[in-house]
């Protein structure tokens, strides 16, 4: 009975110490990759010291070191090109072992040295390729390093142009919450001058209600703003990471992109999404150029040292296998149709994606010029027109000859123009985004200005 409950208990430590040596050896490992997460992030971020201002470039610099995306890619780079090594290779010999004609009947049963056709076998089978068509095969995997590049470089683009987007969202959701507390700011002021008024005998209840109705419709949107704002630094930090916590740089010029309209076509065959359906279109051509290869048989030559018994001599055997292409019109011919095929289609595909390209980078370049046009009309004659409004309804209420409506009206007024003005400007922002960042930042084109010509 002691023994029994002395074992149990010795288990039960063991278990234990089992436990707790899991555990520490868990916590560890997380410890460790915590520590190397760090390490990784700290080397790919861009030196932002604390309450320094991220700019666009920071911001795209750090999204393109933390995509994922980007960095599978590079492993698909390297997988490819280590295909296309071990495609140029011809394949592995192969060792034969065997015993041929071993009795399984009478006095010699078994045995592997009575009888004299009894032989054991050990033999070496090569098949033999063609250097043309090893080198076919490694160029269909370079060809597909190439692709996975092109690939790369359109996660690239995708990635510095949604930061773009994304720093360019928050920038002017803060541009927005500004204009809204400056105009709050203003119409506080006023609120305690009709209370002061009133307070004298030189203002009514209803001018103190409007003044006060219109302080609080100014903090509805306040915290409205403050929403956007908030969603904005969000989707910027889904980028950006701990950067989206900084205060944003100064504004990139709008006003010109890395697109020459005038060579537009020439430039668009270049993009990645098409060098992708170029390269697509040379695997597909690669890959008949192997099927048409294979319309020629791979022979295959074996080598066997076959022994015998003592009493007996010992024999060699050499062969020579040639594969039959009996039906070449419905096998290796139509292998070949349809690599033809598939390569006409890829041609045809990149066409159609080029000029779908073409029309949506024509139409994105022309509402961008519209869009500068209407920031520049908003900046010389609107938002003037609107602050001399208020300005103008302000003095004549002062002058006793207008009333507070009317100077919360021209105040709203003013302030819908200018927001309207940072929408406008918002939205050609975005499309500058999407031209300027068609291709990577580090893809030089010629940079075309708002006033060039179509």
């Amino acid at each position: 009975m002691f023994s029994y409950h002395s074992a149990r208990h010795d288990r039960r430590a063991n278990l234990f110490r089992l436990i707790g040596a899991w555990a520490a050896a868990t916590s560890l490992a997380a410890s460790g990759a915590a520590n190397a997460a760090n390490a990784f992030n700290a080397a790919i971020a861009p030196d932002i010291p604390p309450g320094a201002a991220l700019s666009l470039e920071q911001a795209q610099t750090l999204a393109v070191a933390r995509s994922r995306q980007i960095a599978g890619q590079d492993a698909a780079i390297e997988a490819s090109r280590d295909m296309a090594v071990a495609a140029g290779q011809r394949p592995d010999p192969v060792l034969r072992l065997g015993i041929d004609n071993l009795p399984v009947e009478g006095a010699d049963r078994g045995s592997l040295t009575s009888d004299f056709m009894t032989m054991r076998r050990v033999g070496v089978m090569q098949e033999i390729t063609g250097s043309d068509k090893l080198a076919l095969r490694s160029r269909r995997y370079e060809v597909e390093a190439q692709k996975n590049q092109a690939q790369k470089e359109t996660l690239t683009a995708a990635v510095e142009r949604d930061t773009a987007i994304a720093w360019l969202d928050l920038h002017y959701a803060e541009a927005e919450a500004d204009a809204i507390k400056a105009q709050r700011g203003q119409a506080e002021q006023e609120r305690q001058a009709v209370e002061a008024a009133y307070r004298g005998g030189k203002s009514s209840q209803a001018d103190v209600l409007a003044a006060r109705n219109a302080v609080a419709l100014f903090d509805d949107r306040i915290d409205d703003a403050a929403r956007q704002v908030g969603n904005a630094r969000i989707m910027l930090a889904r980028w950006a990471g701990d950067g989206a916590s900084h205060a944003l740089g100064d504004r990139p010029a709008i006003d010109s992109v890395r697109l020459d309209p005038a060579m537009l076509d020439t430039q668009l065959e270049h993009h990645p999404e098409i060098a992708v359906l170029v390269r697509q279109a040379d695997i597909a051509d690669a890959e008949a150029k192997i099927a048409d290869a294979e319309r020629k048989s791979d022979w295959t030559v074996e080598v066997d040292f076959q022994q015998r018994g003592p009493a007996y001599s010992n024999m060699v055997s050499v062969g020579l296998s040639i594969p039959l292409q009996w039906d070449r019109k419905h096998r290796q011919d139509r292998e070949l149709s349809a690599k033809l095929a598939q390569a006409e289609q890829a041609r045809a595909e990149r066409d159609e994606m080029l000029r779908a390209h073409a029309a949506e980078t024509r139409a994105m370049y022309a509402e961008w010029q519209t869009g500068l046009r209407r920031m520049k009309r908003y900046a010389d004659e609107l938002l003037p027109l609107a602050r001399e409004r208020s300005q103008a309804a302000l003095s004549a209420y002062r002058g006793g000859k207008g009333t507070l409506a009317d100077v919360l009206a021209a105040e709203r007024g003013e302030l819908d123009v200018r927001l309207s003005a940072l929408q406008i400007e918002s939205e050609t922002a975005r499309l500058w985004a999407r031209l300027n960042f068609l291709f990577p930042s580090g893809h030089a084109m010629s940079p075309a200005l708002a006033g060039e010509s179509k």
